[in-house]
């Protein structure tokens, strides 16, 4: 089970946000963010010892798998996946116990990059 401590900690930095944070339940949130000129709803809960997050990029049949595996190799900590539908989505995990402001931050600029990435793509290759 997590500590008190780390849970506060986790808490205080996400209800801290200037993005709109709404708590779903207790250890649970929703963050709304701009990720590529579009609605990100990331997805943010604490479960036994580690925060997770996960959030809906892009439909199913955008971007070729290989790409998302690609980038998978690159970044620390979030990684792409997808859904039976074959939605792409963001998603990480890092210990309670490791979490530091700088962390969570810098945890959470991962999954928006990392979003912003596979948009971006998607727009310039696929859209555009």
């Amino acid at each position: 089970m997590a500590s008190q401590e780390a849970v506060a900690r986790a808490t205080a930095f996400i209800e801290s946000l200037e993005t709109d944070v709404r708590r779903v339940a207790d250890g649970e949130w929703g963050l709304t963010l701009d990720s590529a000129g579009y609605r990100l709803d990331v997805g943010v809960q604490i479960r036994g010892e580690l925060l997770r997050v996960q959030a809906a990029v892009l439909p199913a049949n955008v971007i070729d798998p290989h790409q998302l595996l690609f980038w998978n190799r690159q970044a620390p900590f979030v990684s792409f996946a997808e859904n039976q539908e074959g939605e792409v989505w963001v998603v990480g995990e890092l210990p309670l116990e490791a979490l530091s402001t700088e962390t969570l931050d810098r945890f959470l600029g991962l999954v928006l990059a990392s979003s912003t990435r596979a948009r971006e793509f998607a727009i310039q290759h696929v859209w555009g």
